[in-house]
């Protein structure tokens, strides 16, 4: 390598070391499933309070109206069914589902930029959307699943909210047993007994996949042949 070839090395490593950290990496997707009342809402709602992690949540695209209570862009994106239908057709959702009657999925094109940019989404989805994410960018996902401590404790949750009627809940802890046994697809398992503790487990689980080498190769190799030639 020339000399200024040399240089334009050192001073791309450089360039990269901008805001006090030598290595960019790709961002990456980190997706939380559990069933209802085991936590994933509280999870979800404490790691993107957190201004140290710099989560982005995913906001899906849906077909269903909008509530009074909701806003367009913060909880949903509401769209019209043949927009929707455009978006699927055109392979420009990383996953989908059609429940009852309405449609719901994730855009690709969002999710693109915030992890070219070195960020990290937070997903809050099912097994069976997990599933679709990692058929189509298995390399940017990381999936954990959440566990409850018992299945009484999980009954006991979802009676103290008050939202259900009591077949609701049974029919809730029917479906929480086909979600459990989906537990090995996922590369992270917690077990939610105490809520601090696994906001901890998940945090941990996030700063070791932000330096997994293969995020960050490319820079790497620049910053580390920067070095070499000093």
């Amino acid at each position: 390598m020339t000399n200024a070839g040399k240089k334009a090395v050192r001073d791309e490593a450089r360039a990269d070391a901008m805001d006090g950290d030598p290595i960019i990496r790709r961002g990456l997707m980190l997706i939380l499933s559990s069933p209802s009342g085991a936590g994933k809402t509280t999870l979800t709602r404490d790691l993107l309070s957190d201004r140290a992690l710099d989560l982005t949540l995913s906001i899906s695209v849906t077909t269903r109206a909008r509530r009074s209570s909701e806003v367009h862009g913060i909880h949903y994106n509401f769209v019209t069914k043949d927009d929707f239908l455009k978006l699927r057709d055109r392979d420009d959702l990383l996953e989908w589902a059609e429940v009852h009657g309405n449609f719901y999925g994730t855009p690709r094109e969002p999710v693109d930029k915030v992890l070219s940019a070195g960020r990290d989404m937070l997903f809050d989805i099912d097994y069976q959307g997990t599933q679709q994410v990692l058929q189509k960018a298995s390399g940017d996902a990381v999936t954990i699943f959440i566990l409850p401590p018992s299945m009484k404790e999980l009954k006991s949750r979802l009676e103290r909210r008050a939202e259900d009627a009591p077949d609701v809940i049974a029919k809730r802890l029917d479906n929480a047993r086909n979600e459990i046994s989906r537990w090995p697809m996922y590369d992270y398992v917690i077990v939610n007994e105490d809520i601090q503790r696994a906001l901890h487990e998940v945090t941990a689980i996030v700063v070791a996949e932000r330096l997994k080498r293969t995020r960050s190769e490319a820079s790497i190799s620049r910053f580390v042949q920067g070095l070499l030639e000093e």
